[in-house]
């Protein structure tokens, strides 16, 4: 494991995005599979700003950095990044998400947030149904806190129901991503700041869920109807109550 200085200022060490990053994201999205893409005018052409995608399979991530009009940061399970892809992922200028509750990644998403640059973010953590029913606080804590709006981004095709979270999508799928309208999310005056980001959640999680339903409808590419990790969640605690 990657040890940290103390002394490093957070994001300090989190590189610009390369273009070469970037034609390898357009390649797959373009040249492997057939992405179909709408929106992406929303996307704020520079300051600060944050893709907050719906999570189902293991290429969402590559997929958004392919179609996106301007280099994005994403935040990746550091877990990743101890494969020999991480170094690629460093290059990159992905962001490693550790298990301590993603503090140290918050704080270097903030600072790349902070220069200017785009962050990617899953707001429902894991890979699964993909239907934004839930989302962890860490994106709507950049939002307030960083002062970015958040454009939310539905993805649609990469995982089919029956096909597991690390599967990789056959040649020339289609697959779509819809960007949706910037939400700006601020702290107001009389409110404390964990309310502020309990609303902000609620607002791109309600956001996104809407754009993912209105995307699927219109493209007819559904969400896969099951959820792998909860499924493998729920065999693990069968099995230790029966031990």
């Amino acid at each position: 494991m990657t040890r940290r200085d103390p002394d490093r200022t957070p994001g300090a060490d989190v590189p610009s995005v390369p273009a070469w990053s970037r034609h390898i994201g357009r390649f797959l999205a373009f040249g492997v599979w057939d992405a179909e893409v709408t929106g992406a005018d929303l996307v704020p052409s520079d300051g600060p700003v944050i893709l907050a995608a719906n999570h189902t399979g293991v290429v969402d991530g590559p997929l958004v950095v392919g179609v996106a009009p301007r280099g994005v940061h994403m935040m990746v399970k550091e877990a990743v990044f101890r494969w020999p892809v991480g170094v690629v992922l460093r290059a990159s200028g992905h962001i490693p998400v550790d298990g301590s509750g993603g503090r140290p990644a918050l704080a270097a998403a903030s600072a790349v947030l902070r220069r200017g640059d785009a962050v990617g973010i899953f707001p429902e953590g894991n890979r699964g149904r993909g239907d934004a029913a839930s989302a962890h606080a860490g994106v709507a804590w950049l939002a307030v806190n960083g002062r970015a709006p958040v454009v939310p981004v539905a993805v649609l095709g990469t995982r089919r129901t029956g096909e597991g979270v690390g599967h990789v999508p056959g040649l020339r799928r289609r697959l779509v991503v819809q960007f949706g309208a910037p939400l700006h999310l601020e702290r107001t005056a009389g409110v404390s700041g964990r309310e502020a980001v309990e609303h902000a959640n609620e607002a791109i999680r309600a956001a996104l869920s809407a754009l993912v339903a209105s995307a699927s409808e219109r493209t007819g590419l559904v969400l896969p109807t099951d959820d792998p990790n909860r499924a493998a969640s729920l065999a693990g605690r069968r099995r230790r109550g029966a031990a």
